[in-house]
């Protein structure tokens, strides 16, 4: 068999066998072919500074010796059971350590299964149908989480569109969709429709943070009305604080799904809440007309349980997150003050610990006002950071505990190149 060594090669070899080209997630024109710490490398040898990190749970950065030990560790003692499993409990009884609203976990693989399965439980337990969820929140690729994710053209709140092909209308019709950080348009949606079971929404939305007082703001809200709060923390568990956004803004709720960093990138993911609620996935207490059925052939997985456990560990030891704040309040301030030295209106929108650069003179408080006012000047300057060997998304910068002195040094110089570039 021919040994492939070009990139350009391996992206024809994807064009044949994948649709789009790609694994639909991250730009299918770069090939990673590995990563060590804080960098990674694409198939031409091309050394970058990674910001992507797996798009959010390699927060230790990429191979973390101790993460690699426990793994291997594992390995040679079983991959998968579809059984019970003594690393699984123990990163069970970890998680409710750390997250306040959790009583009982419940695994699964991936993020987007625990929002659909966090839906399903709201809708189990308060017998509503109705979800308010809110317009650019990413919850998956459930039919419930396609509706009014990324909508192109503005539809007035609360219908829901849908960003799928697929999708039936029935679908559509159990939704509702509002604003994030409008308080007020929540509460006259409560209040025109009693059948709503629960909110799901992320407490730092994307890169959007809640205002003063909005989440606390949910949290009345669900409690007068009788519905249920769930608390999108896929991205936000573990990252915001060691409890989360839960710890970080000091605001409980029902439900939250878990997922990332709980794996130390395996794929792993859960969903939790009281006891009480959790029920629902026990038949001999609900009965079979309120049992959620759910189940998984790799939830649990104790290769993955092992990796988050180790992950877990190293985070809770002191200093972690004061670390992690410095580092992302350091990238903030080199790109804020390059772009402001060139006279380039931008606005930094989101937390220390994951945010991005927008090119627009609005705040950043919503769907509709989290845009590039000129997309071109987020292009040029994403691509060109990518040419002086700094990689992120198109959307978002997360920092990693990885990160060095001179990876700091080099992206500052990067940036420096992209503004310039950008001023022209």
């Amino acid at each position: 068999m021919k040994k492939i060594h070009s990139q350009d090669e391996w992206i024809t070899r994807a064009r044949n066998v994948l649709p789009a080209a790609g694994f639909g997630n991250f730009d299918a024109n770069i090939i990673i072919a590995h990563g060590t710490g804080s960098h990674v490398w694409d198939e031409n040898g091309k050394k970058y500074i990674d910001y992507l990190i797996g798009s959010g749970p390699m927060l230790l950065g990429h191979g973390h010796p101790e993460v690699l030990e426990a793994v291997l560790e594992q390995l040679p003692q079983g991959m998968t059971f579809f059984a019970n499993n003594a690393r699984g409990i123990e990163l069970a009884e970890a998680i409710i350590d750390a997250v306040p609203c959790c009583e009982q976990v419940r695994f699964v693989t991936s993020g987007g299964e625990a929002d659909m399965y966090a839906i399903r439980l709201a809708r189990a337990y308060t017998d509503k149908t109705r979800i308010l969820k809110f317009e650019g929140g990413y919850h998956g690729m459930s039919a419930e989480a396609q509706m009014s994710l990324a909508p192109t053209t503005q539809t007035n709140f609360p219908t829901a569109v849908p960003d799928s092909a697929g999708i039936p209308a029935s679908v559509a019709a159990q939704m509702l969709i509002a604003p994030f950080n409008d308080l007020e348009a929540v509460a006259s949606l409560m209040a025109e429709y009693d059948d709503i079971a629960a909110i799901i929404v992320e407490p730092l939305q994307r890169i959007v943070p809640p205002r003063a007082g909005y989440l606390e703001g949910l949290r009345d809200l669900c409690d007068k009305h009788g519905v249920l709060l769930i608390f999108d923390e896929i991205v936000t568990g573990f990252r915001l604080a060691y409890g989360g956004a839960q710890e970080r803004y000091g605001v409980i709720p029902d439900i939250c799904t878990l997922g990332k960093i709980i794996g130390g990138g395996f794929p792993l993911a859960a969903l939790g809440a009281s006891a009480e609620i959790m029920q629902h996935f026990d038949k001999s207490i609900v009965g079979g007309d309120k049992w959620l059925m759910q189940l998984g052939t790799l939830s649990g997985n104790p290769v993955a349980a092992a990796a988050g456990l180790k992950t877990m560990e190293i985070l809770r030891r002191p200093g972690q997150y004061d670390a992690l704040y410095a580092l992302g309040t350091k990238l903030q301030s080199m790109q804020s003050a390059a772009l402001s030295d060139a006279g380039i209106a931008h606005k930094i929108c989101g937390d220390a610990t994951l945010f991005d650069v927008l090119f627009t003179s609005e705040d950043c408080v919503d769907y509709r006002s989290a845009k590039h006012q000129q997309p071109h000047l987020g292009a040029k300057f994403n691509q060109v950071l990518r040419d002086e060997g700094v990689l992120k998304s198109a959307s978002k910068l997360y920092p990693s505990l990885a990160l060095t002195d001179a990876d700091l040094e080099k992206t500052q110089n990067a940036v420096l190149q992209a503004v310039q570039a950008i001023a022209k």
